[in-house]
């Protein structure tokens, strides 16, 4: 792919601060389009393998529901059984790995960019990215939000409106804002 040679993809995804490119700008706005035409779709297969082929990868028995947005598609790779419910934002300005076997809720987001504190750097709209990795069978609730640079572990349980800001190892439900431990998963067999 073209991106991958752009030197603002590359800063980008390496969580540097970046400015975005017009290789980005228009892989952007090319995206956005298509998902425009694409969450119109009423056909389930139509949509769903429209929709893959944005991404850099996914595996098979992916669904999403309408409207599923992104901002480029090429930082997304989802392995194999995803379901995504209506409203699912993944905001993929850094890495986004999903798992198999993974469910998400309705209005779910996962937020990679990193907004520079200072508003001086803010004004010039750089900004960093951290990756999201989200492992084996995990089922994030409705209208939960993943922040940058959290990795959640195999067979985690996100409860509904959860705002998760660090990461969580296997086998636990999380809950709340922020995101805490209410208590361990039965691990998988």
């Amino acid at each position: 792919m073209e991106i991958d040679n752009d030197p603002a993809y590359q800063q980008m995804i390496n969580g540097e601060l970046y400015l975005e490119s017009p290789i980005l700008q228009q892989r952007r706005r090319d995206v956005r389009t298509k998902l425009m035409q694409y969450n119109q779709i009423a056909d389930n297969d139509e949509r769903n393998t429209k929709m893959k082929s944005l991404l850099r990868s996914a595996g098979d028995r992916f669904f999403v529901e309408p409207t599923f947005e992104f901002s480029y598609g090429v930082n997304i790779r989802i392995g194999n059984h995803f379901y995504a419910n209506h409203g699912v934002t993944l905001c993929d300005e850094g890495l986004i790995t999903i798992g198999n076997d993974c469910k998400f809720g309705p209005k779910v987001g996962l937020y990679t960019p990193a907004h520079p504190l200072d508003p001086t750097v803010r004004r010039t709209e750089a900004e960093r990215t951290a990756p999201i990795t989200i492992g084996n069978d995990v089922w994030i609730g409705g209208s939960a939000v993943i922040l940058p640079g959290v990795t959640l572990g195999n067979n985690v349980i996100v409860g509904a409106g959860a705002v998760v800001t660090h990461s969580f190892p296997d086998n636990v439900i999380v809950v709340g804002n922020p995101a805490r431990v209410l208590k361990q998963n039965a691990p998988q067999s």
